[in-house]
């Protein structure tokens, strides 16, 4: 009999970019592959990223993620020599491309990586098409994100007493 495949490694979230919703107005996501190498991967599995800072640009018709920071294992990667911040390549259809090229030049949008994932045995990054918030539309979320929680916590309450 065959022995379940173990969920942890198969699936699930590598990293979220917590920062993005507050900073960036998300209008539209895509699902990306990326372009790793073995010891990259490797490192994910130990759950070393750092995209916090990263972004997404376009360079010679293609989507780069840049920033992205995946410190290797000194276990795995003896034998290459590591460059963690390097620029890897997000792979998506060529009319996807096409979409996120026209916002980004014609519209003055930016491609904010939002979360890295396990796909079955594949990595995938979620891109974001986002605009940068003011400070006031910050407050804004701040204040909504405030009434929402202090709403829960009176229903709670009555639902208690009652």
């Amino acid at each position: 009999m065959a022995k379940p495949k173990d969920k942890d490694k198969q699936g699930g979230t590598i990293a979220l970019n917590k920062r993005a919703r507050h900073e960036y107005h998300i209008d539209q996501r895509f699902e990306a592959g990326i372009e790793l190498q073995g010891w990259e991967v490797k490192s994910l599995r130990a759950g070393r990223i750092n995209f916090g800072d990263s972004y997404a640009m376009v360079i010679a018709n293609e989507i780069q993620l840049v920033g992205t920071s995946i410190p290797p294992l000194i276990s795995a990667s003896t034998h290459v020599v590591a460059n963690d911040r390097r620029t890897r390549k997000l792979l998506l259809h060529r009319a996807e491309i096409d979409t996120l090229i026209g916002a980004v030049e014609r519209k003055g949008y930016t491609l904010i990586p939002m979360a890295m994932y396990w796909k079955g045995n594949k990595v995938k990054v979620e891109i974001g098409l986002a605009k940068g918030k003011q400070a006031h539309d910050k407050r804004e979320t701040e204040k909504e994100r405030d009434w929402q929680r202090e709403k829960q916590r009176t229903m709670r309450a009555h639902n208690r007493s009652a």
